[in-house]
């Protein structure tokens, strides 16, 4: 809500007992309040316009994936209140049909919208919830640079662009820890990756660090438990960027980062490349397996993970000495993420396991940055120089 107070009673039950509710009182209504009006833990969402259904559509786990909206009598408004958690962060849009007319689309009432590769989807903010500063640029913080290198690889068979962060005060004389990220163009472009690079080495929150963001093919394929795309990381990526920059070159000065698939494409590596990264960094990590006599329901893509899993969950190994996992309690993912944080300890890994109220989203995984690198690398750390 736009105003500090928030009454008991709800503002859209105060707008249905006026009478008569005139468009002039709906235009008054909607100009006071931000849309969705969040009070307390309820969110009232709206739609404006001429329909015969209206729907919230979402995909947040524990709430019908489709939640249908009621006209307030007489009017072209219509509304639902949903009940949100204290912290929470909420994609969405609105399903909206006239006669057989369908139409999804985002909220219009709503400015805030999330990205991703597939599209932008509007975004509640409950009570309780703020976009992290850091994650915003900040005049303060001396800017890194992002370097463009291209890296032949004989096993992916292809030449390979990888975006590298140098820190702002990166220097030829000094040893650097090195991250890895999985899916780096969608990290650097939907998770403000290197805003928040430049904000957390500014506040000495994280070491001075360069990053090599690399990008997939086939995405699907090269993540899912794939051999080539281990080696190519190990044997080429590797090695190259060792000798193109000043890094530390122990396992303890290398992580391996990513979401979704991504995160099963830093397990995997690690797993067949032991001894070679010190951590890990995991963010709703697609880690499905199966119970016995049960069917994991991912489809065909998810057959080389569910095997890569199944078979790490029966016999773990310890493929770093640290692992970072982070995951929203609105996806999925989360009960086989929790799952693995167990698996891992098993392994003898220390493990830093948390948790959000968010969903499988890029803005999920930005906001989880600061805690997952500030642990991974913690700043400030001693550099090593010749």
């Amino acid at each position: 809500m736009s105003g500090p107070a928030v009454s008991r009673r709800l503002a859209i039950n105060r707008l249905r007992e006026r009478r008569p509710l005139e468009p002039a009182a709906i235009d008054r209504f909607l100009a006071r309040y931000d849309v969705p009006i969040v009070e307390g833990g309820r969110c009232t969402f709206l739609y404006r316009g001429g329909a015969d259904e209206v729907h919230l559509v979402h995909r947040t786990l524990g709430l019908p994936e489709r939640i249908a909206l009621r006209r307030l009598h007489g009017t072209d408004l219509w509304y639902v209140v949903v009940e949100l958690p204290e912290g929470s962060r909420f994609e969405y849009q609105l399903e909206t049909r006239l006669g057989d007319h369908h139409e999804r689309h985002n909220d219009r009432l709503n400015p805030r919208l999330a990205h991703s590769p597939v599209g932008a989807s509007s975004v509640c903010y409950a009570r309780g919830y703020e976009v992290p500063e850091w994650t915003q640029p900040h005049p303060e913080s001396r800017p890194g640079t992002l370097v463009d290198l291209t890296v032949p690889s004989r096993v992916l068979r292809r030449d390979v662009g990888v975006q590298v962060y140098l820190p702002a005060r990166f220097r030829r004389t000094a040893r650097y820890p090195l991250l890895i990220v999985h899916d780096g163009g969608d990290y650097l472009h939907y998770a403000a990756a290197k805003t928040v690079l430049d904000n957390l080495i500014h506040r000495l929150d994280v070491a001075e660090t360069v990053a090599a963001f690399v990008s997939p093919g086939d995405r699907l394929a090269e993540y899912a438990n794939s051999a080539a795309h281990a080696r190519y990381l190990t044997a080429e990526l590797l090695p190259r960027l060792e000798e193109e920059f000043p890094l530390l070159g122990t396992p303890a000065g290398r992580c391996l980062m990513g979401a979704s698939f991504g995160a099963v494409a830093s397990l995997s590596s690690a797993y067949r490349h032991p001894h070679t990264y010190g951590s890990l960094l995991l963010q709703s990590g697609s880690f499905v397996f199966t119970d016995i006599g049960n069917d994991h329901g991912g489809g065909p893509v998810f057959d080389p993970v569910v095997r890569f899993v199944n078979r790490y969950r029966a016999a773990p190994r310890h493929v770093a000495e640290r692992v970072f996992v982070s995951c929203g309690v609105y996806e999925p993912l989360i009960i086989p993420n929790r799952s693995m944080v167990r698996t891992f300890e098993d392994a003898g890994m220390a493990v830093r396991y948390v948790e959000a109220r968010d969903g499988h989203s890029w803005e999920n995984w930005r906001d989880r940055l600061r805690e997952g690198l500030s642990w991974i690398f913690p700043g400030p750390q001693k550099l090593y120089y010749e």
